[in-house]
């Protein structure tokens, strides 16, 4: 017979993979699942869906009916939410509906409920048990925690790159280096962020339309966002990621020194967003993030390039995952550029390395998937 912590974890991996299932949907709230238990039965379970609709103790207790839900236990990711926003407290719900128990994956990094939701069931009289597979709720909420807490979205690096690490032969095609398998991977990924950004050399070489196509949900309309780093304003109006046939927001990011170009950009309605040049004459990062959270709501950003903005998210410490896939190509040459640029470091010690090393094939191709570690700040 099973114990109580093995069934613990049986049900909360269901209400991970529940939560995992809306993941790109639900910005700018967390992805988040739950199951309902009684007699060791399911009786119900749910995941948030998008921004504004029920969130996932809710749809459990929905599916499980009012009398059924009476002195169950209720397995959910995040911890309830004891505030009203869009939808009514969760806390309230649970504790109207009689539930005995609630195991929590994780606490809510959001201030507003950090903790406050635990208490509050507590209070309730309701027995609970907190940090059951905390370590995968948390990784599932990442996003979330990153934006609420920094007010920097999350940001994701993807590169295909031939195995010596170049991105394009000497004149600069590119297409295909990666394999369909691969590429299609890429659409995937495409799905679960906010936006996609890239600089304006990937635009003036490839000309990509950077569309997340066989979009799963009506939650996705409008995403992702298309965010080009263009200091000088180079970008051709007829490029293919601002066309109107994909209906969505394309926001040029420049520098005030290009603000006599925007004219046409805005009269295609196009965002043009303008900053003051960083020492080295780009666009501000940092600056660029934050206003992206700020003013557009995006928690999540995939940079695809090209290696100049690779590189300057780095130098700025931006990065939070990196997906690298490397396809069994050797290009060589000195003029055929790398999958990161910039000036380079001096010694190893500034060198990144990466943690959470996971590494998987798709066709031919690897994929590298991990998180950055930057080295200590020297004073």
């Amino acid at each position: 017979m099973e114990t109580r912590a093995s069934d613990d974890e049986r049900f909360m991996r269901l209400a991970l993979r529940l939560a995992a299932r809306a993941i790109g949907d639900t910005s700018p709230n967390p992805v988040v699942g739950a199951v309902l238990v009684k007699r060791g039965r399911i009786i119900g379970q749910g995941y948030h869906r998008q921004a504004g609709l029920a969130h996932a103790e809710v749809e459990a207790l929905r599916k499980a009916g009012e009398r059924a839900a009476m002195g169950s236990t209720m397995y959910v990711t995040l911890e309830p939410c004891h505030h009203t926003g869009r939808t009514p407290p969760c806390c309230d719900a649970i504790i109207r509906a009689g539930i005995r128990r609630v195991v929590i994956a994780t606490k809510d990094p959001n201030p507003i409920t950090n903790g406050r939701g635990i208490a509050r069931l507590r209070r309730a009289g309701i027995r609970l048990t907190v940090g059951v597979l905390e370590e995968d709720a948390r990784r599932l909420v990442a996003p979330f925690r990153k934006a609420i807490t920094t007010k920097l979205p999350w940001m994701i690096v993807k590169i295909a790159q031939s195995l010596d690490g170049k991105i394009a032969a000497t004149t600069g095609q590119s297409r295909w280096i990666s394999s369909v398998p691969a590429r299609a991977f890429t659409h995937r990924l495409r799905h679960q962020v906010d936006a996609i950004l890239v600089g304006v050399n990937t635009i003036l070489q490839d000309d990509p339309d950077l569309s997340a196509r066989g979009s799963r949900s009506v939650a996705r309309a409008g995403r992702p966002i298309v965010v080009v780093v263009d200091s000088h304003l180079r970008t051709p109006v007829s490029s293919r990621c601002l066309s109107d046939l994909f209906p969505r927001l394309a926001i040029l990011a420049t520098t005030t020194r290009a603000a006599a170009k925007q004219e046409p950009f805005v009269r295609r309605g196009i965002e043009v967003v303008r900053f003051p040049p960083s020492p080295d004459g780009r666009v501000p990062l940092r600056r660029l993030c934050r206003t992206l959270l700020r003013r557009y709501g995006i928690t999540s950003v995939l940079v695809e390039g090209g290696g100049e903005v690779v590189a300057s998210a780095f130098a700025e410490r931006l990065v939070d995952r990196l997906v690298w896939v490397i396809a069994p190509l050797i290009i060589g040459g000195r003029r055929s550029p790398s999958a990161v640029g910039g000036e380079g470091i001096a010694r190893l010690s500034q060198a990144i390395r990466i943690r959470d090393v996971r590494v998987r094939r798709l066709g031919p191709d690897l994929v590298l998937d991990a998180a950055p570690v930057y080295p200590r700040a020297h004073r």
